[in-house]
């Protein structure tokens, strides 16, 4: 077919990177009156599954060029896609030269983001997945969505194809949720591209930041009910809530949310081989945490770190949730709002469907808890603050600053309440005693007030426990309370003016003392 004889003809351009769906949404497309027009790789496909395709360097009358940098940037393929056929004057100007429309475009682009995520990737090898024939088409599509549809997501094309079969047509509003998602995507792309050349992948924050995102559901409102709200997927970031299945239960508040990141990140901290990890919290803290050798255990060990403040929680497992937790977790007197595991078996999920919260409890299946490094966002008003995320470092450092050393069995207790410890607001006291937490002071204007609530919720459970501490101690004052209580061993980040008189104290007390050098604000 010459490109005179295409001229009359209504053209669906298909360039697709991501094969999936593509034959389906072909069919759909013929058969609805469409003439296909392609290029390089989906073309050829196209043609072994028995399409008809007009190649778009034969459309044009110019070859593809430039290692393939240089084939649809073309007027006779833009302005196929940006005439509009109510204006005579378009309409004439497509007919003198030979411009045929094209109604509906499918494109993705060069995979950009998957290249620079590849280690080792060469600086020339990112700069040829940058897409910009692609860019082009998709912003000419849907800057005219009133007559073109454009699709950029395989997941949209069912809608696509049933419209098609129903009706011969794309409808507006679909065409115009397509535009919407076309833009966002083009976006998405240049902001990672313009981040990745500031030198914002796996450096020092950039000069020039961008971060884009897609919105997964609307929320019934935010912290407050005054408080509009939607969770949004950050474009780039996988894994924890982004990934996670909703296995059933009452709709996910903004609170939820906040609420099992915040338990997603500290079970995080604890790989399986360590054991069966559980988490336990409220208002972003955990009032209990615990390690054992199953998850009904551990469960167990974190609900009897604060049981009263543990009603109403956020439950986070690091391994998968069977009938023997359900039941434990389901036992008369406990109530929480949501669990987030790897996974549940099916049988623990009818265990927690058929207890008497079951049908509000909210149930999700996030794969094995990881955090991938990036950078964490808090808004201020008028700007935003930038900074790489404290991801899970492992085993603690320890370098030990007092007369009396701790024992090896301390030494590993230590290292678990400094893990926990890494979650809990400032200033964040934690006091662990047989890998599970026993007392918790946290978000205190004074380190010794933490100290002291610490204590407090531990009771006589705080003899022969260790204690963490996000910060330094800035004063004796808090080993002091804590050796009152029965603490034996003490793990801090250190670096105080004072550490002089916090180590002689602690010598005074008998405590053992390490320094992490590593500091955990959490605010």
């Amino acid at each position: 077919m010459s490109a005179e004889e295409a001229q009359e003809r209504r053209f669906a351009l298909l360039s697709v990177h991501d094969k999936t769906g593509l034959p389906e949404l072909t069919r759909a497309l013929v058969a609805a009156g469409f003439s296909l027009l392609s290029t390089g790789g989906t073309a050829a496909v196209l043609r072994e599954g028995g399409f008809e395709v007009l190649d778009v360097g034969a459309y044009t009358g110019f070859p593809e060029m430039m290692d393939g940098r240089v084939k649809t940037l073309h007027p006779k393929v833009h302005g196929g896609l940006l005439g509009r056929t109510d204006l005579e004057s378009h309409l004439s100007a497509m007919r003198e030269h030979g411009i045929s429309r094209i109604d509906l475009v499918a494109v993705n682009l060069y995979p950009f983001e998957a290249t620079i995520a590849r280690e080792g990737v060469s600086r020339e090898e990112a700069i040829e997945q940058i897409d910009i024939g692609g860019p082009s088409m998709i912003r000419s599509a849907a800057k005219n969505h009133e007559r073109v549809t454009v699709l950029v997501d395989p997941e949209d094309y069912p809608e696509v194809i049933e419209a098609l079969g129903k009706e011969g047509a794309v409808p507006e509003s679909l065409r115009r949720r397509c535009a919407l998602k076309a833009f966002a995507r083009t976006a998405a792309y240049d902001a990672r591209i313009a981040t990745w050349l500031a030198g914002g992948e796996g450096e020092a924050p950039p000069a020039f930041f961008a971060v884009t995102g897609f919105r997964k559901n609307g929320l019934r409102y935010g912290e407050n009910p005054h408080q509009r709200a939607a969770f949004f997927l950050r474009d780039g970031e996988e894994g924890g809530l982004a990934e996670a299945r909703f296995l059933g239960g009452k709709e996910l508040s903004y609170n939820n949310l906040l609420d099992l990141d915040a338990a997603w990140r500290l079970i995080a901290e604890f790989p399986r081989e360590e054991g069966s990890a559980c988490a336990v919290l409220k208002h972003n803290n955990p009032c209990g945490a615990a390690l054992a050798e199953s998850p009904a255990e551990a469960w167990e060990k974190a609900l009897a770190g604060d049981p009263l403040s543990a009603f109403g929680s956020i439950v986070a497992f690091n391994s998968e949730v069977d009938r023997a937790t359900a039941e434990a977790v389901a036992a008369p007197g406990n109530f929480v709002e949501a669990i987030i595991a790897p996974g549940f078996r099916e049988d623990a999920v009818e265990v927690l469907r058929g207890a008497r919260f079951g049908k509000n409890l909210r149930l999700l299946a996030a794969g094995e808890p990881s955090l991938s490094p990036a950078w964490d966002l808090r808004s201020l008003a008028g700007g935003v603050l930038v900074q790489d995320r404290d991801v899970p470092l492992g085993v603690p450092e320890m370098e030990c600053v007092t007369k009396r050393a701790p024992t090896e069995e301390e030494r590993a207790e230590l290292s678990f309440a400094w893990r926990i410890a890494k979650h809990v607001k400032s200033n964040a006291i934690v006091l662990t005693k047989g890998r599970a937490v026993v007392g918790v002071g946290a978000g205190q204007m004074s380190r010794v007030d933490s100290v002291e609530i610490a204590a407090r919720k531990a009771g006589t459970r705080a003899e022969g426990a260790v204690l963490a501490s996000d910060a330094f101690f800035p004063f004796p004052d808090g080993v002091e309370k804590a050796a009152e209580a029965g603490v034996s061993a003490v793990i801090q980040p250190g670096g105080s003016r004072r550490d002089g008189e916090v180590i002689a104290a602690s010598d005074r007390l008998g405590l053992a003392m390490v320094f992490t050098g590593v500091r955990h604000f959490r605010h």
